[in-house]
């Protein structure tokens, strides 16, 4: 990785840019040189160049928020990174979950899944969603049931259109059922990382 990388058409700094890994929100940019790389992959703690202190910085060194590396990927022309971490706390050192305020980072299910949220409570005649929760949650729960049945029967039968609409359907109703239950996506997405962890071990 270290090696591989244009180290030359960048004068020795590489932009990283760095990206939850659970959520795919876009967290910050950073910079780094040889040294700050190598050390991020030895130790599992992204370490940056700073340009403003001229040295090694690692996230986190003061505030306690670090960001653990989970994977690391280069570009196509070998002259920046994408660094998916685990961040422990607010990223922006304005206190943030991330420097990008207006949430465009969002990947769309995350984007849907705070709209459901926003549904919460609200009017039921106001939106389907807001029905939905309004009927409570056995309803909610029946629907998904109702949903998986008819994912499976359209795969079954080998109508891929169909199963592209049922799945959505599935997973819809689903992100309501796991804000129903004060749940989210990045809860799903732990636990299937702590599983897939767990399975490399063996």
């Amino acid at each position: 990785m270290v090696n591989s990388l244009d180290w030359e058409k960048q004068q020795g700094l590489i932009p990283a840019v760095i990206q939850n890994h659970l959520s795919g929100k876009v967290l910050m940019l950073g910079f780094m040189d040889k040294a700050a790389l190598q050390h991020t992959l030895a130790t599992g703690d992204v370490t940056f160049f700073s340009r403003s202190k001229q040295r090694l910085w690692t996230k986190g060194e003061t505030s306690g928020h670090t960001l653990k590396l989970v994977a690391i990927d280069k570009d196509c022309d070998n002259d920046s990174l994408l660094v998916q971490v685990l961040p422990n706390g607010p990223t922006c050192h304005k206190g943030t979950e991330s420097c990008w305020l207006d949430g465009n980072a969002h990947p769309f299910l995350n984007n849907l899944a705070e709209l459901i949220a926003s549904r919460k409570g609200q009017n039921p005649e106001s939106s389907y969603t807001a029905s939905l929760f309004a009927r409570g949650t056995k309803r909610i729960a029946q629907k998904v049931g109702e949903e998986g049945l008819e994912t499976a029967l359209a795969a079954a039968t080998h109508d891929k259109e169909e199963l592209i609409n049922e799945a959505s359907d599935l997973v819809y109703h689903l992100l309501v059922l796991l804000e129903d239950q004060s749940l989210s996506l990045s809860d799903i997405n732990a636990n299937l990382l702590a599983r897939h962890q767990k399975a490399q071990q063996k």
